[in-house]
């Protein structure tokens, strides 16, 4: 049963302020208690309050995706201005607290100024937190990227693929001189570095060859993430194939490419029909997967679970993981044999002087606008900074127009904004040029055109 339109709009933003300032991750254990999926396997809720919040400051984009999430008002909403960001970065900060990942999303965030960028990351960091630049990456230049490493940014994150299309890109493997010009741009930068792929009919089938690239490239890529197409907004693609895109198929595509069988239930990050998580240990050639042993991560996770510590960067999680195997006979146990067995299927790597690396996929699962599923809606580990506070991802895509077009009234101390003033102003939501319209509005207007003509 999906839910209804009425049902959507009145899905509403949590609020300014937590429901449970003594417990942040309250409001997310009770949507997965609620819906059977908090299991002993399960980190979000346990480990950390949320797993992401993507905060929008432009709805502007120098692509045209075909499978975009974006709304036919973007071209006209105004950047969110500095005062309202800062006010959403401390609302993200007061419901889930220090270490919570942010993405500094759009649109595309590069089209804002270099100093707005440094002065999002800057504030971000002043709360403790992470900060990520989610990009198409064609203007996140080598100079840009240093001053925000310098400002503190954790992790970039370049969405890549054949739905952008690019001039002069005629399939995913000709895409890969892309991903690694990116990839040199980063080098010897304190950036974590990951890959975005939508997946649809046309590229499905290079998945195995993907995943072998970013396996090859493990010393430099930290995750890739493979999105599975979902009609969430303006893009001229819609719902996808299901006999061809299911988890299930894209799980055993990453398998051949990682030539291992992999582990997707441990550990489960949110609600498993959104999200499937895995990764790999690499030495060299030689792979192992990192989540084989369930009851050894099981013991760990519920001895380490604790929030308000970063639960992302390996050097941080791996003196705690020892920690709580110093403390547990049973736990050192599990650990030893754990490690034998690791060491074991990379020896060959390792005896070459191959230092291991870990690579991790992860399959997003969004939910088509008009499709959406209560439990998958509640459980939800993936937010948007709205205005009022934070917001399911899938939530927000079904009505967009409605929160991104949103007055933030002026309070007290507080300016007010229009995201759409400017457009009223100027030129009439109505009378939009053509150069401004994208997807389906583009593609009717092309069509108009052509009558004309």
């Amino acid at each position: 049963m999906y839910l209804s339109p009425q049902d959507i709009d009145d899905f509403k933003p949590s609020g300014v302020y937590p429901q449970n300032d003594g417990d942040l991750a309250y409001p997310l254990r009770d949507g997965l208690q609620k819906n059977g999926v908090f299991v002993p396997e399960q980190l979000a809720g346990r480990t950390f309050p949320i797993a992401c919040v993507a905060l929008e400051i432009t709805q502007r984009c120098n692509l045209d995706c075909t499978l975009c999430y974006l709304s036919d008002l973007a071209e006209a909403v105004q950047d969110v201005p500095m005062f309202e960001l800062k006010r959403r970065i401390k609302m993200i900060h007061d419901h889930y607290g220090d270490y919570t990942n942010i993405q500094i999303t759009g649109g595309d965030p590069t089209l804002r100024s270099v100093s707005d960028l440094v002065e999002i990351v800057t504030e971000i960091k002043s709360y403790n937190m992470r900060a990520a630049l989610f990009t198409n990456g064609i203007k996140a230049s080598r100079a840009m990227l240093e001053a925000l490493a310098k400002a503190g940014l954790n992790d970039v994150v370049f969405h890549v693929d054949m739905t952008q299309e690019r001039k002069g890109f005629a399939s995913e493997q000709e895409l890969d001189a892309i991903r690694l010009e990116y990839i040199e741009r980063t080098k010897g930068l304190s950036l974590r570095v990951l890959f975005n792929t939508t997946i649809f009919d046309e590229n499905v089938a290079d998945i195995p060859r993907l995943v072998r690239f970013f396996r090859n490239n493990a010393d430099q890529v930290n995750l890739a993430s493979f999105q599975m197409q979902a009609d969430t907004g303006r893009g001229i693609l819609r719902e996808r194939d299901a006999g061809l895109i299911t988890q299930k198929s894209v799980m055993r595509l990453i398998e051949t490419g990682a030539d291992v069988a992999l582990n997707y239930d441990m550990p489960m990050i949110g609600h498993p029909d959104c999200n499937k998580y895995t990764a790999l240990l690499v030495a060299g050639k030689n792979v192992t997967p990192l989540y084989d042993d369930a009851p050894f991560f099981t013991t760990l996770f519920a001895e380490m679970a604790q929030q308000g510590v970063d639960w992302t960067v390996d050097r941080k999680v791996l003196p705690r993981a020892l920690k709580a195997c110093l403390k547990s006979p049973k736990l050192m146990g599990l650990g030893l044999i754990y490690g034998l067995k690791k060491a074991w299927a990379l020896r060959a790597g390792l005896v070459r002087g191959n230092k291991p690396q870990r690579i991790s996929f992860f399959i997003h699962n969004f939910m088509d606008a008009e499709k959406l599923e209560k439990g998958r809606c509640e459980s939800c580990v993936f937010m948007v900074a709205t205005a009022d506070g934070p917001l399911s991802m899938c939530v927000h895509n079904a009505k967009r127009d409605a929160m991104i077009s949103k007055v933030v009234p002026a309070g007290k101390g507080q300016l007010g904004w229009d995201p759409l003033a400017q457009a009223r102003q100027n030129i009439g939501l109505e009378n939009m040029p053509y150069k401004k319209l994208k997807g389906r509005q583009r593609a009717a207007a092309s069509v108009t055109r052509k009558k004309v003509a």
